[in-house]
């Protein structure tokens, strides 16, 4: 894996019920996403091409990566098929964690897939850009970078099979 403050690569994502967070790459991922302070965090495919569970998978194994390092609960909720009507009560729900005091790590489906993606990302403190080596179109990468706007990313990884 290669790393900086705001890209992370090689990450193979696995079935999160395996010890994922407590392999060290987990953990470097997880310890560049503190460089920017956050409360909530969307975890976003770069684009379609990926199994419906992968931000989900994503978040849960880094939110258990996150409750061994802050000693305390990390939450996860699934954004990916949040339908229009419920759009309102779900970012009432997520602010109601940061208000408490608490993370969220919010899963969110390829914009191309759902139209809330967008709205969902711009309203978290911050995002990760989350890219699958293979399957996902670098053309459609930047067009999640582009509408969500560069600077709600704290960073990118690349993922693996």
């Amino acid at each position: 894996m290669e790393s900086d403050s705001n890209n992370v690569t090689g990450l193979a994502v696995r079935d999160p019920r395996v010890d994922l967070w407590r392999d060290p790459e987990w953990q470097r991922l997880w310890l560049s996403m503190q460089a920017r302070p956050w409360r909530s965090l969307g975890i976003v495919p770069a684009a379609k091409g990926a199994s419906p569970d992968f931000t989900l998978r994503i978040a849960v194994t880094l939110a258990r990566t996150g409750m061994i390092h802050l000693g305390g609960p990390v939450q996860v909720a699934d954004a990916t098929k949040v339908p229009l009507t419920y759009l309102a009560p779900f970012m009432e729900e997520v602010r109601h964690v940061t208000q408490g005091g608490e993370v969220i790590l919010v899963a969110l489906a390829p914009i191309a897939e759902n139209p809330l993606t967008v709205s969902i990302a711009q309203a978290l403190d911050a995002s990760l850009l989350c890219v699958l080596l293979e399957g996902m179109a670098a053309s459609q990468s930047k067009k999640t970078v582009n509408q969500i706007g560069p600077s709600r990313f704290i960073g990118s990884v690349m993922f693996r099979r």
